[in-house]
């Protein structure tokens, strides 16, 4: 049993992948936004987890698949940092009802992930305290605890390359068992899509880059 939480923006043009401009216009980036989502939710829906929670920034789209079976609520304000504690408060409770719920996160930059992968984080949770996967950027793509932790997150400088060490620094000093699962490469920029298109080309991610770079030549 587990849960998994998707925290995300909405694919709005100007508010999300900004880093692909150029070339990419806002819209084409929407676009890109939004396949990268749509593949992350996918992955998670073909997962073993009894409750999946896509966990939003902005409103809702068409893009959201109803058949998923995804809760959807609202980001609150804050820092990355403080975002991520709220969203495992909000979905686990602050004094949650199983303390010993096996709960990991996920964002939308990596839309190749697959279902067996959110498997084992869940299920390292079985036995450990906290689970950790850190991306090739010096970031990390996917975090999970048991219970609620404020003090896990706060103050974690985010979004810059030791972001991934300062965040397992912190697991491992509040922690006496975190776990390791496999390094991910995250989807920011132009270079990583092309990356992305080589490697996974089924992706809808994929098939909107390789439609992106045709129309621009």
């Amino acid at each position: 049993m587990g849960i998994v939480i998707v925290l995300a923006k909405s694919p709005i043009p100007g508010m999300v992948k900004t880093r692909l401009g150029p070339p990419c216009t806002p819209l084409e980036a929407a676009r890109i936004a939004e396949a990268s989502l749509v593949d992350t939710l996918a992955a998670v829906a073909a997962s073993s987890a009894v409750r999946r929670v896509l966990v939003l920034d902005g409103p809702i789209g068409p893009w959201l698949d109803s058949t998923l079976g995804f809760e959807v609520t609202t980001q609150r304000n804050g820092g990355l940092d403080c975002r991520l504690a709220d969203a495992f408060d909000d979905v686990l409770g602050v004094e949650p009802s199983n303390p010993s719920e096996a709960c990991v996160l996920i964002a939308m930059d990596t839309p190749h992930v697959l279902s067996h992968q959110v498997d084992g984080a869940i299920a390292a949770l079985h036995t450990a305290d906290a689970v950790l996967g850190l991306a090739d950027d010096g970031g990390y793509w996917l975090v999970g605890l048991r219970r609620p932790d404020r003090e896990a997150f706060e103050g974690v400088p985010m979004s810059t390359d030791r972001t991934g060490a300062q965040q397992l620094s912190r697991l491992q000093a509040r922690y006496s068992k975190v776990a390791m699962i496999g390094p991910m490469r995250d989807i920011d920029a132009c270079a990583d899509l092309d990356w992305l298109c080589e490697s996974h080309p089924h992706l809808r991610t994929s098939q909107a880059w390789q439609a992106i770079r045709a129309a621009h030549g």
